[in-house]
């Protein structure tokens, strides 16, 4: 969600920044900006619509200069236009980009107001530009103003600032939004994230919370929210732009679902020894940390809650501990109840998601044991701030809807399950069970692949679909969720998900020949009640969609369409039941002709509230 780059360097910075929200264009946006300056002029020039509107205009009519900043915004405050497009700019000398949301903005918007500042846009970032600017006319420095000015500041920011009369520096600020430094020779950077970067350096240090950076050509100067110097370690960045190509792929997503089995056999790789999961995945103190855990509260958004909801299952079933798992932003905001010997467990493909950050420090003040997160970006706040961390190792993933995040979560969850058993009541039967069907994850993965072809001809009969629903048992109640969730995020097809048993007390109101019905069924201990929750819908008219284990006794007719899965055991079926799900929405969706890739309204990180 929203995307920064900014630049002082000796060379001009247009191209760098442009490149740089390029490769940001995943977060989800709806207009780019970039300010530079020149000399003693201050050049601006944004664009509603893709970075490529962007690019054409700056071919058009060219801003030269090696100081600048660059934006892509996903609107918050104000519709998205070109005028409420970043940078914003205040009495022509001070340019601002921002990530984030003000909370106080109407209050300093009233108080600038009575200064004498004019506001030309809806955005609550408009305000900082005006409130350092203001500040200017009692502090010395840019540094200084943006100090001063920042502590007046409610909410979330990550934002970076220049000003036209001095064209050697940028003062950047971060508190609940991420921003990383990027060095290099003789030229130094900043951006959201370090992919917006790796053309020019592979050298990051991540602010963190609170701090204010004075950047130049030739140094970073770091400070805390009181003004003391810190230092920030810069490491070499491990990260490539993978996901930068396409390939022989027609999106993003579709790459993305097939890089699955890679990016399960990376996460697997060195974690498993001797017919166990070995606690060093999760950190080097994990084993201490992790020896007397009796209760586990899981905290996530979106996709990453649906991996968590299937983990209860596990944890419970298996390894004897009990479980909560709730939404990060309902947690923040009611008072919940700390069990002895509690794990406090994040789930974020960016580690920066706001409302999970925030569960995360909120948690840590309420005095769980230990926290985890478990993470794909190894930077990351969440990351940073937590006891340990689970390193997914996906790869970047650029599709918004997300799809090997997803499968590589559930495969951590279930090493974590595994290892929290070890500890508890679980036999070495067992783990050496999870152990050997989290090796052959891969291989089976690539199975339930082959299914595309077949699952594209499927998709025909969605092509006039407005509604659906999606039944699971047990743990692919989840899988259920999140299958209806790729299909409304991708497709805009209206998708539900229940446990199964859920039909008769509501849902089968809805049952009729216009409403499909998908339904994922596993050769488990709940197949037998799944065919009666079956037949509950046919018999009422319905078209059902079963994706089933070759072994599960479903056949096709004229109201029932099964496809068959490959057999596999029950510790592996929620990952393998899932890719069927994933290849039905993205189908769905190139026959809607929707925007695969980068759905409306929705952005890959979420860093606001």
């Amino acid at each position: 969600m929203c995307g920064i780059v900014g630049a002082v360097a000796q060379r001009d910075v247009a191209e760098i920044l442009v490149e740089g929200l390029r490769r940001l264009e995943y977060r989800g946006y709806d207009s780019a900006g970039v300010a530079i300056i020149d000399g003693e002029s201050l050049g601006r020039t944004r664009r509603l619509g893709k970075v490529q509107e962007l690019a054409d205009a700056l071919a058009e009519t060219p801003l030269v200069g090696g100081t600048g900043i660059a934006h892509t915004r996903w609107a918050t405050h104000g519709e998205p236009s070109e005028r409420n497009a970043h940078p914003h700019i205040s009495q022509n000398n001070i340019a601002v980009v921002h990530n984030g949301i003000i909370e106080n903005h109407n209050e300093l918007r009233s108080m600038l107001k009575e200064h004498g500042y004019e506001f030309l846009s809806d955005t609550d970032t408009e305000v900082i530009c005006h409130l350092v600017h203001h500040e200017l006319k009692s502090q010395e420095t840019l540094l200084a103003a943006v100090q001063t000015a920042v502590k007046q500041l409610e909410g979330a920011y990550g934002t970076v600032v220049i000003d036209r009369r001095d064209s050697s520096r940028m003062i950047v600020a971060r508190s609940g939004s991420p921003l990383v430094v990027g060095y290099g020779i003789g030229e130094n950077f900043v951006a959201s994230d370090q992919l917006a970067l790796l053309p020019v350096t592979r050298t990051f240090a991540f602010l963190e919370e609170g701090d204010v950076a004075e950047i130049t050509r030739t140094e970073v100067n770091i400070f805390d929210l009181e003004g003391n110097a810190v230092e920030r370690e810069a490491k070499e960045s491990e990260v490539t732009h993978d996901a930068g190509d396409k390939g022989e792929y027609r999106h993003y997503m579709l790459k993305e679902i097939y890089e699955q089995p890679q990016a399960l056999a990376r996460t697997i790789e060195s974690r498993i020894a001797n017919q166990e999961v070995l606690s060093s995945a999760f950190g080097d103190n994990a084993e201490v940390l992790l020896k007397d855990i009796k209760h586990v509260q899981i905290i996530a958004c979106g996709t990453s809650y649906h991996a968590g909801m299937a983990a209860r299952y596990w944890l419970e079933d298996w390894a004897g501990v009990s479980c909560n798992v709730e939404i990060a932003s309902e947690f923040r905001y009611r008072k919940s109840h700390l069990f002895p010997n509690s794990l406090l467990v994040t789930i974020s493909q960016s580690g920066e998601t706001a409302d999970t950050l925030a569960a995360l420090r909120l948690a840590k003040e309420m005095g769980y044991k230990a926290t985890m997160t478990i993470c794909n970006a190894p930077g990351s706040s969440m990351v940073r701030e937590s006891d340990m961390a689970y390193m997914m190792k996906a790869g970047t993933e650029i599709g918004v809807a997300s799809t090997k995040a997803f499968t590589v979560q559930l495969a951590g969850l279930m090493m974590l399950t595994a290892v929290i058993g070890r500890h508890n009541a679980m036999s070495a039967e067992m783990q050496a069970q999870i152990s050997q069907s989290l090796l052959s994850l891969p291989a089976k993965v690539e199975q339930a692949l082959s299914l595309d072809n077949a699952i594209a001809a499927l998709a025909e009969d969605f092509a006039d679909k407005h509604h659906s629903l999606f039944l699971g048992r047990g743990d692919q109640y989840p899988i259920a969720m999140e299958g209806a969730l790729k299909l409304k995020e991708i497709s805009y097809i209206h998708a539900e998900a229940y446990a199964s048993g859920e039909l008769k007390h509501g849902p089968l109101a809805l049952i009729d020949a216009d409403m499909p019905v998908i339904v994922v069924a596993p050769n488990n201990e709940l197949l037998e009640k799944l065919h009666s929750n079956v037949e509950e819908v046919r018999a009422r008219g319905g078209l059902m969609y079963v994706f089933a284990d070759k072994q599960a006794k479903f056949e096709s007719d004229n109201t029932m369409k099964v496809i068959p899965v490959p057999h596999c055991d029950d510790f592996m079926a929620p990952l393998i039941y899932t890719i069927p799900l994933q290849l039905l929405s993205y189908h769905v969706a190139l026959i809607k002709g929707t925007d695969v890739d980068q759905p409306r309204n929705l952005a890959k990180s979420v860093t606001v509230e």
